[in-house]
């Protein structure tokens, strides 16, 4: 029993071959495979500028070698002279077919680079990149979309960066207009005073008067390109509190009262009560003002403007109808773009501003999250103000389901 015991741990899984003899076999083939593995490494890493197929031939080679070392030892340990050399052969001749496939996937990948490369070039000649038609590895391929999704993103970057350029461009020419035209007045009525070509109180008063009105005009217009510098650079601060939307309705109504009831022109207003909102009351005041005052502005007399403040799909709403006579439905989307001024009923006149109202007004409803929009309704458009509230709203007061005792709309009257 010993000695069956004995021979059956000397022999391997081979016939006739010891387990020394295969640990020797080990320790030689993976000593030749480190070695050869050593240096493709060192190979590979002096070939990292060359082509990809030219590294994966290669990587074929050192495998192809690798393998024919182990094989040679093995045969020279086990085999005879006779099968060693027809081993060798055999191996030398399956190492080549495989060095011929890897030769040609390095060459397709190559050329599907290049392909791709052509591609990415294209973009300096035409500015648009056109994804290769032939198919790409996986890898390459999601390059190509990944390239073409980013030179997408730059093109809307490109075209926000024209529009916004072409925006600053019209701002200087309607601000140099706007600001000419009173300071020629200005320094005329300076010139009449100063030269005492108007002696009379009466017409000395009168000038003044005029003096004063032009220089809070003109203050008002640098205030409101100081505003919307600090929106574009993005440096408007906000001081958000908790504050009820319905009081900062009423206050914007009543400071907007007697330039309305100047022009002749009925100004209404109405909000429900609970709408606690998170905002910076001066800004967001600011904001509906400036709605108001635009409403205002191209309502003929005898119109109405109405200002309604009421929750809707669980927001906080502000909306300002006038009766301007519409918008034309081309210019609907550039309403909000910086100094512009529309056709027909939005002429603007000559005691008008530079046209900045609408675009501080948009400038504050981001910075607070919110929403701003313009629409034609029956004689005019309606600018509406959504913002988040600060508590989900009672069913009450939203106008999916219109309220039944005293949480309706009250009525805001200006001057109160």
């Amino acid at each position: 029993m010993t000695a069956l015991a004995s021979g059956q741990l000397a022999s391997g899984p081979l016939p006739g071959v010891a387990w020394s003899d295969i640990e020797h076999i080990a320790e030689w083939e993976a000593g030749i495979a480190l070695a050869i593995a050593a240096a493709g490494v060192v190979l590979l890493k002096l070939m990292a500028g060359r082509s990809v197929g030219i590294m994966i031939t290669f990587i074929a080679g050192v495998t192809v070698v690798a393998s024919m070392a182990g094989v040679g030892v093995i045969s020279d340990l086990m085999l005879s002279s006779g099968d060693r050399t027809l081993m060798l052969e055999l191996m030398a001749i399956a190492g080549l077919f495989g060095f011929v496939v890897a030769l040609f996937v390095g060459r397709t990948i190559t050329k599907r680079s290049r392909v791709l490369l052509a591609a990415v070039q294209g973009v300096g000649e035409n500015g648009v990149y056109i994804p290769p038609d032939k198919t790409l590895p996986a890898e390459l391929a999601g390059l190509s979309d990944g390239l073409a999704a980013a030179h997408e993103r730059l093109g809307r970057a490109r075209a926000r960066e024209r529009a916004l350029e072409a925006s600053r461009r019209e701002l200087v020419a309607w601000v140099s207009h706007d600001l000419r035209t009173p300071l020629a007045g200005l320094r005329a009525m300076a010139e009449a005073l100063e030269d005492q070509v108007v002696t009379d109180p009466r017409e000395v008063n009168s000038y003044h008067s005029q003096i004063r009105r032009e220089t809070d005009r003109l203050s008002a217009m640098i205030d409101d390109l100081f505003e919307l510098s600090r929106i574009h650079a993005g440096t408007l601060k906000l001081s958000r509190r908790l504050a009820g939307l319905e009081d900062l309705i009423a206050e914007a109504v009543a400071s907007a009262e007697p330039v309305a009831r100047a022009k002749g022109i009925r100004l209404t207003g109405s909000a429900v009560r609970g709408m606690p909102v998170y905002i910076d009351s001066a800004e967001m005041g600011r904001a509906v003002r400036n709605l108001i005052t635009n409403a205002i502005r191209h309502t003929p007399p005898e119109g109405t403007v109405e200002v309604l403040g009421e929750i809707v799909s669980g927001m906080a709403c502000v909306s300002v109808a006038d009766a301007c006579g519409g918008i034309p439905p081309a210019d609907l989307p550039r309403v909000f773009d910086v100094a512009f001024r529309g056709e027909s009923a939005r002429t603007p006149g000559p005691q008008e501003g530079a046209g900045l109202g609408l675009s501080i007004a948009r400038g504050i409803v981001d910075a607070h999250s919110g929403q701003i929009a313009v629409r034609n309704v029956g004689p005019g458009c309606q600018f509406v103000i959504r913002l988040p509230l600060a508590r989900p709203a009672p069913a009450a007061v939203n106008r999916q389901a219109p309220p039944a005792h005293s949480t309706g709309p009250r009525a805001i009257h200006a001057g109160r």
